[in-house]
């Protein structure tokens, strides 16, 4: 009987800014953490921080295509994808048997 105190549930729902936890980033910082991530991926460990920015992009996009995207999230995303491929071949050309000392 007491639960609302006066105040009806069904007159004052919960606003959307308190319906999920704030325990973790945001959206937006998950892009530019991403959009860094893939930079700096194409100078140092590429085949880390690709991945990285892959996955930040995804969670920063709300893990779905559906909706609009922010463009940092997209950013991230496909720069990370890029990022990701140039390593791989980078390493699967240093890996080939033409290409040691002899």
């Amino acid at each position: 009987m007491m639960a609302g105190f006066g105040q009806g549930t069904r007159r004052y729902p919960r606003s959307r800014g308190r319906t999920r936890s704030r325990t973790g980033p945001d959206r937006a910082t998950l892009g530019i953490i991403g959009v860094i991530c893939a930079v700096a991926g194409f100078f140092v460990l590429g085949i880390i921080l690709g991945p990285v920015a892959i996955v930040c992009g995804w969670l920063a996009m709300g893990r779905t295509w559906s909706r609009s995207r922010p463009v940092t999230a997209l950013v991230a995303f496909v720069l990370g994808a890029i990022d990701t491929l140039l390593a791989v071949i980078w390493l699967a050309g240093a890996a080939s048997p033409g290409n040691g000392m002899f």
